[in-house]
């Protein structure tokens, strides 16, 4: 990979792309993340400084139209970032309000480094060139650290600098959201410690979470410093230095801050251990090499080296493994946390947990499968939570809430804001049951990669158990098509809700829906079978589980509705057929952007209930997470026939109809297209991996990154493309390389083993690291071969003449 594919580069300041670069520049350890914003920015319409700390949410109340709501967000905490100067008698630093004669702002992804250059001249006409730095320490999940170099270019005098921390910080960061009261903290004390360090304590409102940071700010000139001033205010405390600056001379200040809140472990208190931290922490270029090397170690496991005819694609691959990783890095391992749908980057979807794991689980499997079982881990803590949802509805077992914050309460709004009408919608999102067949799904795939039969008796089976309680209740009979039907519901197409003439009630047999809970049983009934008495004899006795619910779960796995469309495509739920054909071409002519076509209609007085639309894929989504013999196989266990004639003709079918409203429905749409029609599969691949860094959603990556998103487009290259699934007790390969695409090569781990692969359009290289593991089986193009450590399979995609053979291994039938 070339030094410029590791790197994001943006040139010039503009100020209406700053809430972007602020985003796409944050940086994180897992523990805690700092948007990219200057250090001497402060919130306003340009710019949003903004830390977050995994986990921490507050609950607030809001007076919206003369209602009360209550909502739960992740909270925003002090800026630790503040850092500014001014020569004597100037302005301080303030790019919106000065000449920037040239502005250069460098993330390197392989080293996690923020780098900025830039250089300004004021109103009095001195000019001033500035260096700047900045990582969030990946080793030390406490600590961060910004260091600047200012060099005055044609004067010399007094210099001030002024280095603070900031608790007068509120959630601002979605513009639909800033009528609610987003002041979730308040200042417990601040104050200074020792010659060097500042400190600030907050506390959130409800939650009573503790916030501490400890900053020490040093301020160098020819190895001398200058003088210090405190200020401290209610809410911000700040370090001020003035100090006798020369021309061509550079000034370093240099700022490390560490932060702990009372989440952590092995703890007494917060500043307690913020000061401990950094009384023990080095300066910038100390602390610097461990960070470089923990990144090392991280790529090493996780990247993915991609040989293609466009830079871009591979830059960007990078970047969203990067911000994969440095949301869900090592550091999460022991915390109680889920997967953020906008990372730590930002207060959109208030920081809440949707089904995006699904689209991030699959990468983290192959690569760090210890941080799926901890990120599953936040789903069994709150299957209580989950039980008490069911028990809401008049239901059996557990379903777990559409969006999830700190302990598992549905935090679902009841209604959003319609920018082009200046109206409410009602919000029926919480009618995505499916979110709990998305952790059914994970908890079986993680167990298929690791094998790893503790989680499952331990956690896992309750869960399944419990969710395929909830599902086989809410399956009703009819004895006209003797059928389960599942009714109420919304599948992943957000666009629908209801039918025409019962908007916000759910739509009936969903076939995303139908054909997973018919799964889900199948697999409910394996893990019985997989764990027996021996490992689980206490739980099933806990649960109650018996014969009889077990058998008429497999009733139910056989005889769910699945609705055809006249040609035989899977229709998306049933009465699809009965909706009115959306003009697309003449919505097309009147609006640039149709991704939330929903928002367009309402303002319009109409519905998307009316028409055969979608936001996102929905039964397109079974080609996702099936493949197409899984699928046949699922259809067929129903009494159904898929005829794989069809399975073309929906993909065209439903891509006609979707306004791709979500950065989710290109990863899927490309993933299906792998297999009919590979290069327009990787123009939608590209398309989605520019979801977040072109901004297509017209100024939502301000408010966060995509995370479900970019893990999904690094897995369309580690799975879709090399066809790896795993399943049956085999890892299968089927490569779909698209040209453009001229090699991949990477590792991932799979129940033991640590594989290196290498697939180009003509080979495939399966090879085993030595290792003590027993030997895994792999499903090559059908056949199937047994792979030892330190061994090599071979695959042959396009043989010579002369060779019969496409599979070579380092020893017949046994590689």
């Amino acid at each position: 990979m070339s030094v410029d594919s590791w790197v994001m580069h943006f040139d010039g300041y503009r100020a209406a792309d700053e809430g972007r670069r602020e985003a796409l520049c944050a940086l994180g350890n897992g523990a805690f993340a700092t948007r990219g914003a200057a250090p001497e920015s402060v919130a306003d319409a340009v710019h949003y400084p903004g830390t977050y700390a995994s986990g921490l949410f507050n609950r607030l109340a809001s007076t919206v139209e003369g209602r009360v709501v209550h909502h739960e967000s992740m909270v925003n905490l002090p800026n630790w970032l503040p850092l500014a100067f001014r020569p004597d008698g100037g302005a301080w630093l303030d790019l919106d309000q000065m000449q920037v004669l040239d502005y250069d702002l460098r993330l390197d992804v392989r080293q996690g480094v923020l780098t900025r250059r830039f250089r300004v001249v004021d109103r009095d006409g001195r000019r001033t060139a500035v260096a700047e730095r900045r990582f969030v320490h990946m080793a030390n999940p406490r600590l961060a650290a910004l260091c600047q170099q200012i060099t005055p270019e044609n004067w010399s005098g007094k210099l001030e600098v002024r280095s603070g921390i900031d608790g007068l910080v509120v959630n601002g960061n979605v513009a639909d959201e800033r009528t609610l009261e987003g002041r979730h903290l308040r200042t417990v004390d601040c104050g200074e410690h020792g010659a060097e360090v500042i400190w600030l304590e907050a506390e959130t409102t409800q939650s009573h979470v503790r916030v501490a940071q400890a900053v020490r700010t040093r301020v160098d000139m020819r190895g001398e410093e200058g003088p210090r001033l405190l200020q401290r205010g209610p809410d911000r405390v700040n370090h001020l230095y003035s100090i006798t600056a020369t021309t061509g001379t550079p000034v370093t200040v240099e700022k490390v801050v560490a932060l702990s809140t009372s989440l952590d472990h092995a703890i007494s208190a917060p500043l307690d251990a913020a000061l401990a931290e950094l009384r023990d922490a080095g300066d910038f270029d100390e602390l610097l090499p461990a960070h470089v090397m923990a990144w090392s170690h991280l790529w090493g496991q996780c990247g993915i080296d991609v040989a293609a005819d466009d830079p871009e694609t591979s830059r960007a691959l990078t970047l969203h493994g990067f911000h994969v990783l440095q949301t869900l890095s090592p550091h999460i391992a022991d915390r109680d946390v889920g997967v953020p749908a906008r990372g730590l980057h930002g207060e959109g979807y208030r920081g809440h947990v949707f089904w995006d794991e699904l689209f991030v689980f699959p990468y983290l499997n192959l690569r760090k499968p210890d941080l799926t079982r901890a990120l599953l881990l936040y789903r069994y803590r709150r299957l209580s939570a989950a039980r008490r949802l069911a028990r809401q509805e008049g239901r059996r077992g557990a379903t777990y809430p559409w969006q999830s914050g700190s302990d598992g309460t549905e935090e679902t709004p009841a209604e959003f804001y319609n920018p082009r009408s200046n109206r409410w919608m009602a919000d029926n999102s919480r009618r995505e049951r499916h979110v709990s067949l998305a952790v059914a799904y994970n908890i079986w795939q993680y167990y298929q990669v690791t094998a790893d039969v503790r989680f499952l008796a331990d956690h896992g089976a309750e869960m399944l158990i419990e969710i395929a309680r909830y599902w086989a209740d809410l399956a009703s009979f009819d004895a006209t098509d003797r059928r389960f039907h599942i009714r109420g519901v919304m599948g992943p197409d957000e666009f629908h809700d209801g039918y025409p003439d019962r908007p916000g009630m759910g739509i009936d047999d969903n076939a995303y829906t139908n054909v997973l809970v018919s799964w889900l049983l199948r697999r409910a009934r394996d893990t019985y079978g997989i764990l027996g008495d021996h490992h689980c004899g206490e739980l099933w006795e806990r649960l109650a589980l018996t014969d009889d619910e077990l058998g008429t779960w497999d009733d139910i796995s056989r005889h769910l509705a699945i609705v055809f469309l006249a040609d035989g495509v899977i229709s998306q739920f049933a009465g699809y057929d009965q909706l009115a054909e959306l003009d697309w071409d003449a919505y097309r002519r009147r609006y640039d952007n149709m991704q939330r076509l929903d928002l367009i209609l309402e303002a319009e007085g109409d519905s998307p209930n009316r028409y055969k639309c979608s936001k996102q894929a929905d039964a397109l989504m079974l080609l996702y997470l099936f493949s197409s013999e899984e699928l046949t196989d699922l259809l067929g266990h129903l009494g159904y026939t898929l005829d794989p004639a069809t399975i073309p003709r929906a993909v065209d079918y439903y891509l006609s109809r979707s306004s791709n409203g979500s950065t989710l429905s290109r990863v899927a749409h490309s993933w299906v297209l792998a297999r009919s029609d590979r290069q327009r599969s990787l123009g939608v691949f590209r398309e989605a991996l520019t979801s977040d860094i072109g901004d297509i959603q017209a100024g939502t990556t301000r408010e966060g990154i995509h995370l479900g998103a970019m893990a999904g487009t690094v897995d369309l290259v580690q799975r879709c493309y090399t066809g790896i699934e795993a399943r049956d007790d085999a890892l299968w390969f089927n490569p779909r390389l698209p040209e453009g695409l001229g090699k991949l090569s990477f590792a991932v781990t799979y129940r033991g083993h640590w594989i290196d692969i290498e697939l180009t359009t003509d080979r495939l290289l399966v090879s085993s690291r030595p290792c003590a593991a027993e030997p895994i089986t792999l499903g090559l193009h059908g056949d199937l071969v047994a792979l030892g450590a330190g061994k090599t399979a071979e695959l042959m995609l396009r043989p010579p003449p002369d060779d019969p053979g496409r599979l070579r291994s380092s020893t017949p039938g046994r590689a």
